[in-house]
């Protein structure tokens, strides 16, 4: 049985997505990063990387989010789109991965009680980066459904997994602003596997409290020189 290594935050949930599109059986292995699990010797033997999620697949390990959901799609035949736009996916997958992500990412992190002091040139770098790759999402919707041609793709639940936090982002009703992102967003919510997802780990006792502990474990470069 697959093994899903996972932690309610937004790169694990594109996979809770995937998994339930397919329909696959699996084990929820919680991941606790608040309380540094991701850091262990064991943990790290599955994703030297250290963070979340990871896959084990009968013998084949998989980390990274998004190498997961190409993994997958490619191993069942799904959500890949059709041949010809393979390119077009393999882009907006990659730009999410690379800029979508991680802006939206980072501009949170430093909203965050561990980086609520100084920094005003890192915030205005983070909080316009994060905007504008709304923005590029927002004009490239103009007139689709879907993110790559005329089907659902891994690159829709990869969006998904971060517009979900929009309003971490941009605020309470910043995506008003990104009306386009909106109504694509709108869409895949309507989607039964998207409730599925979203159910993944509710019963899990995953700590909640952020305390130093936490911080340590989440924002180690802040502790490096005491250490």
């Amino acid at each position: 049985m697959i093994k899903f290594y996972f932690h309610h935050t937004p790169n694990p949930m594109k996979v809770a997505l995937l998994l339930e599109e397919l329909g696959l059986s699996y084990e929820v292995v919680p991941l606790d990063t608040f309380k540094g699990e991701q850091h262990s010797q064991d943990y790290l033997a599955v994703n030297p990387n250290g963070k979340a999620p990871a896959l084990e697949d009968h013998g084949t390990r998989v980390f990274d989010s998004n190498a997961i959901l190409l993994y997958l799609a490619e191993k069942h035949s799904a959500f890949l789109g059709a041949p010809d736009e393979r390119a077009e996916m393999l882009s907006w997958l990659f730009w999410i991965a690379s800029g979508l992500g991680p802006f939206s990412g980072q501009w949170v992190h430093f909203q965050t009680a561990g980086a609520n002091e100084g920094g005003d040139y890192a915030k205005r770098r983070y909080k316009y980066e994060a905007e504008r790759h709304y923005g590029v999402l927002d004009r490239h919707l103009v007139g689709r459904d879907f993110v790559v041609g005329n089907s659902y793709t891994i690159a829709d639940m990869a969006a998904w997994g971060w517009v979900d936090r929009h309003a971490r982002v941009l605020g309470p009703d910043g995506i008003d602003a990104f009306p386009e992102v909106k109504r694509w967003y709108s869409g895949v919510n309507a989607r039964p596997a998207v409730e599925r997802a979203r159910a993944i780990g509710t019963d899990l006792r995953l700590k909640t409290t952020f305390d130093e502990e936490t911080a340590r474990a989440l924002f180690p470069s802040n502790f490096a020189a005491a250490s």
